[in-house]
């Protein structure tokens, strides 16, 4: 009798390297992010697209604040359309990253998603700045 693992039976390997291959497409992670950072090889604008609020108080280093109801045609034309933008929220548990990357590629940008967000960046004990970069944003909406 399979167990609850093999019960339904893994993709060939073919099918494994085209899915994996396919999601680090969409998909970076805190690491890589910070680690680009401490080499100085930045070639990405890292977009947290949580509420002003909430990035005042806290965000990860070296990102700006785009909110997703800012995603606009008019708020973007300031950035060619070749950037390449890396989106953050707050975490797995929002999918407001999702919906500033579907404004982003809907207006023609190439994105991908930090996963994890701001909790996958505290997750890796890496540092954030802001008003109050040590607060958690508890009870602040990050409105995306």
């Amino acid at each position: 009798m399979p167990g609850l693992i093999s019960e339904i039976p893994p993709a060939t390997p073919q099918e494994s390297l085209q899915h994996f291959s396919r999601r680090l497409a969409f998909e970076t992670d805190c690491s890589d992010v910070h680690q680009s950072q401490k080499l100085g090889n930045i070639d990405y604008v890292l977009v947290d697209v949580r509420s002003y609020e909430a990035f005042s108080i806290s965000h990860v280093p070296g990102s700006i604040n785009i909110p997703t109801r800012s995603i606009t045609e008019e708020r973007m034309s300031e950035f060619p359309g070749d950037t390449l933008f890396v989106v953050y929220c707050a975490g797995p548990h929002c999918n407001g990253v999702h919906r500033a990357a579907v404004r982003l590629a809907g207006l023609g940008f190439h994105v991908k998603e930090m996963i994890g967000g701001l909790t996958g960046w505290l997750d890796e004990g890496l540092p954030l700045q802001g008003i109050n970069p040590s607060a958690q944003t508890d009870g602040i909406s990050c409105a995306c």
